[in-house]
């Protein structure tokens, strides 16, 4: 279940049902603004603030010019690091135009190389804790919550992209945006294989490989169903250095029928 080496970031803004993972090239940029030091040591002052900070404070507390401090506050505006609003510091009513204020965002931005996604297995634990029923033990409550998720995935991409009838081969080019974005480094194999290189869930999988490539597997089914994909299933095919799972032809769709007989 280890990774080989490669390049993925992520920016997640909650740990919401939905997980959204973003391009890359976001979270690396965001990361990037901060390598200047005043840049970074205004920012450090405005998140430690406690209150929306004009561009005068911003800059007298680095001890540069308020033209200079303008250009480095756009900068991380623009990273999604900072936000700006006009108004009054700690909400002091004066006579006049309002000057513009700055704030810092509620954006979580994490850069992994390789690619992880513990707070995706996380959530999903917690849910599988906050959800068992009396008739499951706590593994069973974990994958029914994987299997869930991925299927709410799998539809919620169906709902927005309307792919119409989808079979092996665009199905998995299809899932290989998902799988991207959430880490796998997806490789095709054959139009109807797809290898997943990395594994989003290293090292801890390595602790516990039936519970947490269990989880993976289930997860990956569901967004196959979800996304109503025929003749692909999510399979264990552990390999050193990958992912557990693999997507692999299967003889039945998502309704269970032979694909032959569609």
């Amino acid at each position: 279940m280890a990774s080989d080496p490669g390049v993925r970031a992520d920016s997640a803004d909650s740990a919401d049902d939905s997980h959204v993972a973003v391009h890359p090239d976001s979270a690396i940029n965001s990361v990037s603004v901060l390598s200047e030091d005043s840049r970074r040591r205004m920012f450090t002052f405005i998140r430690r603030a406690g209150r929306a900070v004009t561009r005068d404070e911003a800059a007298a507390s680095v001890g540069i010019s308020r033209k200079l401090a303008a250009f480095h506050l756009d900068k991380l505006v623009e990273a999604g690091l900072l936000r700006t609003r006009y108004g009054r510091p700690g909400g002091i009513r004066k006579v006049g135009r309002q000057p513009k204020v700055y704030e810092p965002t509620d954006a979580q931005i994490t850069v992994n190389i390789p690619d992880r996604r513990h707070e995706l297995l996380a959530d999903l634990l917690l849910d599988a804790v906050l959800t068992e029923q009396a008739d499951e033990n706590a593994t069973q409550a974990a994958m029914r919550t994987a299997e869930r998720r991925g299927r709410q995935l799998g539809e919620a991409a169906r709902e927005e992209t309307r792919p119409g009838r989808l079979g092996p081969e665009r199905g998995l080019t299809v899932c290989e945006r998902l799988l991207d974005r959430y880490g796998y480094e997806p490789v095709r194999e054959t139009p109807t294989r797809l290898r997943l290189r990395n594994c989003p869930f290293h090292p801890l999988a390595g602790k516990a490989p039936e519970l947490v490539c269990g989880m993976n597997k289930a997860f990956l089914s569901g967004y196959i169903d979800g996304l109503e994909v025929s003749g692909v299933e999510a399979v264990l095919a552990p390999e050193p250095g990958e992912c557990c799972v693999r997507l692999s032809p299967s003889e039945h769709d998502h309704d269970g029928r032979t694909v032959q007989d569609r």
